[in-house]
């Protein structure tokens, strides 16, 4: 899941993207309104945390041009105006939560999962025959083995799963799964996608990731990649 960090002090900024990419979340930074509305208008959210005090606008503006678009991600206000008609008017102007400043990353954590929970409709359990991904618990069992992944590898297999069937280039993981643009150099989404195939692949007998010549990977059940290639033909 993708999140967009809207917050002018680098301190905070970074200390906000290490701990939501150590938990597993691709983290975009804009440090004021402008540049957050380029990544609106190009990108799809899962969830904006949004800070109020910008250098070029201030963060309500922002929310409700954000929440003018036909369709606009879960916003979370973190902001150090505590004032009670501060959150009040947040809230009515479209804001889905409202964190004040200092505040405990654990609190912050719960909150984000809770809002990605609520705005989110996909499920909160993937499973592809006899793997199942849990997406509140963050565990993944295959034939009812446990298998412990790393967060990267857990946001890939979920990033899958709620693909299921169809072809991802590494662009596509890559801009998912980091905050970075593919540049076609690095190998990195072909380290993880070997990482994972040891896991979830390579001790039983039925592969579900499968390499897509020039294209990237998939990851299908063959059962169901028959019934659907019936289903079309």
């Amino acid at each position: 899941m993708r999140i967009l960090v809207v917050e002018d002090e680098s301190r905070i900024a970074d200390f906000l993207r290490r701990g939501l990419e150590s938990a597993g979340y691709a983290v975009d930074i804009a440090g004021d309104a402008t540049k957050a509305l380029d990544y609106v208008h190009a990108t799809e959210y899962d969830l904006a945390i949004l800070d109020l005090m910008l250098p070029d606008m201030d963060g309500l503006d922002l929310l409700k041009k954000i929440r003018n678009r036909k369709s606009s991600p879960p916003v979370m206000i973190l902001s150090a105006r505590d004032a009670v008609d501060d959150r009040v008017k947040g809230l009515e102007l479209g804001a889905d939560d409202y964190l004040v400043k200092p505040f405990a990353f654990v609190e912050l954590l719960a909150r984000v999962r809770a809002l990605l929970r609520r705005g989110t409709p996909t499920p909160e359990r993937l499973q592809a025959g006899d793997l199942v991904l849990d997406c509140i618990r963050r565990k993944v069992t295959r034939s009812g083995q446990v298998i412990e992944l790393a967060p990267k590898e857990f946001s890939i297999l979920e990033y899958m799963l709620r693909n299921q069937g169809r072809p991802l280039s590494r662009t596509m993981i890559v801009e998912h799964v980091w905050d970075v643009e593919y540049d076609g150099l690095t190998n990195i989404v072909d380290v993880y996608i070997r990482h994972l195939r040891s896991k979830i692949d390579d001790r039983f007998p039925v592969k579900m990731i499968q390499t897509i010549r020039g294209v990237g990977y998939l990851l299908d059940t063959p059962e169901r990649a028959v019934e659907q290639r019936a289903a079309e033909g």
